[in-house]
């Protein structure tokens, strides 16, 4: 059985407070898929970017309560053990509204945004490049 978070991260991208461009282009692309009918959905589950040995808590709380048509793929083959209040206002109402929202201001990133993602790389070694001082790659991965 999978574990999903108990709470959603501090820059999940399905959470409405995270401000837009922290994540990479192709990231937030990756939401959209889980909108399509269940048969039409990736068999991969979406791992929460800060912790992946859980999966993310807003994708499972978007995606899972959206009727039977859409139910995520990826749990009816992985299930979880939690699964998320479905009127949390706290999220997206789609994988698109929040793929639409976090690449609005991917080129503009704001200075909430850059702290963000300072945040996220402090405390996630992991998302850093191999080569910390190789600053393109780190921008082009994060989507700055």
């Amino acid at each position: 059985m999978s574990k999903t978070r108990s709470e959603p991260c501090s820059a999940c991208p399905y959470k409405r407070s995270t401000p837009s461009g922290v994540w990479a282009h192709h990231e937030y692309e990756k939401l959209r898929a889980y909108d399509e009918p269940t048969g039409d959905q990736p068999f991969a589950v979406f791992a929460c970017h800060a912790t992946p040995e859980h999966l993310c808590h807003g994708w499972v709380a978007v995606h899972e309560n959206r009727g039977n048509a859409h139910a995520l793929l990826a749990l009816r083959l992985f299930p979880t053990d939690v699964i998320p209040d479905k009127d949390d206002l706290r999220f997206y109402e789609s994988g698109n509204e929040a793929a639409d929202m976090g690449q609005a201001e991917i080129d503009n990133q704001s200075i909430v945004a850059q702290d963000a993602v300072n945040r996220l790389l402090r405390k996630n070694p992991r998302l850093r490049t191999r080569d910390d001082w190789d600053i393109e790659r780190m921008h082009d991965e994060l989507g700055w």
